[in-house]
């Protein structure tokens, strides 16, 4: 069994951010340039805060990868931060020839407090370092490798925003709101600025996020993640540790500030009967394949693919770095204090979405290897396209 393996590590204002990942085949076409289309629209989005405008990243391939082809080794990616020139004796590995001045008022919301008793931390820049979702950079990076992997077996991977706020647009793969083509909506959903394929919600999103600006608030929302292509037989009904729905709740879940995730028409389900929730089966004879009229399941049976476009939700709680501080208190002195604030968004729905689509791909590839394995790409294509006979001979 091919095993995918990935790491990251840095801090959000430390020097660079570092990711590994292992078990990609050997002869994968990867370039710089295909991670950082999925960097760039990681940073882009209507409300986003002003760092974005300090950060342009780009990755550095530093190992596993020869002229412009995978060599089946771990390959190692490098991303610079370009504002720890900012942060100059406040962060580093190096002595700091004064200690600079301790951060010891938790913010609300973020890993602060209960990482400073964890790792007993005074100074809680310590954590909130590595806490800040600055880090999913780099999981956007080892997204994208995992995505060029999907596409050389024809399955490709997109999100779009569905709420903001209390805005919302009506179109849903899993419901089938809008009626739309998943090619169609993935394209609109890449030309919005928030990741929106509806335009009238859009707007009234970007209304919704500058008054929550100008009260110095924050804004949450929910994303949907997209599969298609997916054969079916991933994931696996026999162990809980290897049902595909578990793996991908868990691995949506560990995104900063993300509070739920649904599979399908998610907790809606529980909400309406059975004849209303679960998709007939039907047989295309001409097509040798089982099919559903109705994806409600979102791809998902038994904690493995059916088949069809596989369809998650996850739900953003708002930012919670706030310049209309909550109150908190002082880790040293016990006095209640306003929380710290330090540069921010006001609503990052639309770049939670990339990170959302790197996560699935992620996951994906992972199943897609434990079942099919292969060392090169040659043989995993091959093992692929036997199994895809297999199942229309079913």
């Amino acid at each position: 069994m091919t095993q995918l393996r990935w790491l990251s590590a840095g801090e959000s204002h430390g020097p660079e951010l570092v990711a590994t990942v292992e078990g990609i085949p050997a002869g994968m076409p990867l370039l710089a340039e295909d991670i950082d289309e999925d960097l760039a629209r990681r940073q882009r989005g209507y409300g986003r805060g002003g760092r974005m405008k300090i950060e342009t990243d780009r990755v550095r391939l530093v190992a596993g990868v020869r002229g412009g082809e995978t060599l089946g080794g771990p390959i190692a990616m490098v991303i610079e931060n370009r504002d720890h020139a900012s942060w100059a004796g406040r962060m580093g590995p190096e002595p700091f020839p004064e200690p600079p001045e301790a951060l010891t008022r938790p913010r609300p919301g973020h890993a602060d407090l209960a990482g400073g008793l964890k790792y007993a931390r005074r100074d809680l820049r310590d954590v909130l370092e590595r806490a800040s979702a600055r880090e999913t950079a780099a999981r956007v990076a080892v997204g994208g490798v995992c995505r060029k992997l999907l596409r050389s077996v024809g399955v490709e991977v997109f999100a779009h925003v569905l709420s903001i706020g209390p805005v919302a647009s009506p179109t849903s793969a899993a419901s089938g709101g809008g009626e739309l083509p998943l090619t169609e909506l993935r394209e609109r959903a890449r030309a919005s600025d928030l990741a929106c394929v509806d335009a009238v919600a859009a707007q009234a999103m970007r209304d919704a996020i500058r008054e929550a600006a100008h009260r110095g608030d924050t804004l949450g929302g929910v994303f949907e993640v997209i599969a298609t292509g997916l054969p079916p037989g991933l994931g696996s009904h026999v162990q809980w540790d290897r049902k595909l729905d578990g793996r991908l709740a868990q691995a949506l879940m560990s995104i900063q500030a993300i509070k739920g995730v649904e599979i399908g028409i998610g907790f809606e389900a529980a909400r309406i009967s059975g004849s209303e929730v679960h998709d007939p089966i039907a047989y295309d004879q001409g097509a040798h394949a089982f099919t559903r009229p109705s994806n409600r399941a979102g791809g998902l049976e038994g904690g493995i693919t059916n088949g069809m476009p596989l369809i998650c939700r996850a739900a953003m709680k708002p930012i919670a770095t706030l310049k209309r501080a909550l109150p908190s208190v002082d880790v040293r002195t016990k006095e209640q204090f306003d929380a710290a604030f330090e540069r921010s968004d006001v609503c990052a729905v639309a770049a939670a979405s990339v990170v959302g689509e790197a996560m699935v791909a992620i996951t994906l590839a992972a199943a897609l290897l434990e079942k099919f394995g292969g060392d090169s790409l040659t043989e995993l294509s091959r093992n692929v396209d036997s199994y895809l006979q297999q199942v229309r001979s079913y």
